[in-house]
């Protein structure tokens, strides 16, 4: 059994999948399966594994994304990832719980394409895109204009 196959039977298992139905999507036989599930506690009825899991993420017990089983510090801040790769995955998937500053929100023009566009935490943004960018600083030539050199030092120092 590789490791991307335990990962793929891990995964199932608690989304509440059957022995039978993982060894099909994974390639294995039901017995395979049926003995890595029980061998890494992942045994027993799909449905009631899933509340298990569940119950062990709320507590701490469990990582939040993949459900490995965490170590707490004897000292610090609970764990509730059991990887960085785990705590990025979770907060990409998990964009609307980040709290985000009501002060932190710019209004700019893009130097570029002079469209308004609001920056989140960077009130040195110029553009409103990584092509705006691309072409004011590449391009600038080929367009037969004068490239975007930025704002004075006194116009700096007055706004």
């Amino acid at each position: 059994m590789t490791e991307f196959q335990a990962k793929q039977i891990r995964d199932l298992r608690l989304q509440g999948t059957g022995y039978r139905a993982i060894a099909s999507v994974v390639g294995l036989s039901r017995d395979i399966v049926r003995n890595y599930c029980k061998s890494h506690g992942l045994d027993g009825y799909a449905s009631v594994l899933t509340i298990n899991m569940k119950e062990q993420m709320m507590k701490g017990q469990a990582c939040l994304t993949c459900g490995k089983q965490i170590v707490q510090p004897m000292t610090g801040r609970k764990r509730k990832f059991c990887s960085d790769e785990c705590r990025r995955r979770w907060w990409s998937a998990h964009q609307d719980e980040l709290k985000k500053k009501p002060t932190a929100y710019y209004e700019k023009e893009c130097a570029y394409c002079h469209k308004r566009f609001v920056a989140y935490g960077n009130k040195n943004r110029k553009y409103c895109s990584h092509e705006c960018y691309v072409r004011d600083r590449f391009f600038w030539e080929e367009e037969g204009r004068e490239p975007y050199i930025g704002p004075t030092i006194s116009e700096e120092e007055n706004s």
